[in-house]
């Protein structure tokens, strides 16, 4: 697809409702979904456990906290 037909479709999309654009996402995306391995948050589960293991939480949250305007 030429530049200038690309550019044209998107500015047209993006006058689009939110809902319409969100529709028209889904239906582009449709033929696609199956190449897009799904991930539950579930997965995430202990991912950069080994980050966190030399840090105290407490003293964490109180650093956390002390940055928080007043």
């Amino acid at each position: 697809m030429a530049a200038a037909t690309y550019q044209s479709v998107l500015t047209k999309a993006r006058a689009l409702s939110e809902d319409d654009q969100l529709r028209l996402v889904r239906e582009l995306t449709a033929p696609v979904d199956h190449l897009v391995e799904s991930v539950s948050v579930l997965d995430l589960c202990g991912l950069g456990a080994d980050l966190w293991q030399q840090v105290d939480a407490q003293e964490y949250v109180s650093q956390e906290r002390s940055t928080w305007a007043k």
